[in-house]
């Protein structure tokens, strides 16, 4: 990535969200409810083409998802729209992995994608051999 959209360790993305900038978290719904990182905004790369109005382009945007991918496509999107935008490396799982804290506070947890999930639902129903 190029400095319009660069990647960020944890610790720099967290000097920035101290700094005011917007946190915002690109993955899926269900992704979304089962464990987030405080303080970060809900708008899935799906939707984020329609709803970048909501996101102000004075202030940096550190954007995350599961692993990179999908925040890699939403920070190169805002980038080349004008906005300062940064992903976070290693995502969530990372951010976990880091044991840095996850709402919601008691049980929240890093989720599968929708489709690593499909793929292991899809193997638990596969016959034994």
């Amino acid at each position: 990535m190029d400095e319009a959209g660069k990647e960020i360790s944890r610790e720099e993305a967290q000097k920035l969200i101290d700094e005011g900038a917007q946190l915002i978290d690109v993955r899926a719904d269900h992704e979304w409810e089962a464990g987030r990182i405080p303080g970060a905004r809900h708008l899935p790369l799906q939707e984020l083409a329609e709803r970048t109005g909501e996101i102000d382009k004075d202030r940096p945007v550190v954007l995350y998802c599961r692993g990179g991918t999908r925040s890699t496509m939403a920070t190169e999107a805002l980038a080349d729209a004008g906005y300062d935008a940064s992903k976070l490396s290693e995502g969530i799982v990372g951010w976990a992995e880091a044991e840095l804290t996850l709402e919601p506070e008691e049980d929240g947890y890093v989720a599968e994608s929708g489709e690593a999930a499909s793929i292991l639902q899809a193997r638990k129903s596969l016959p034994q051999a």
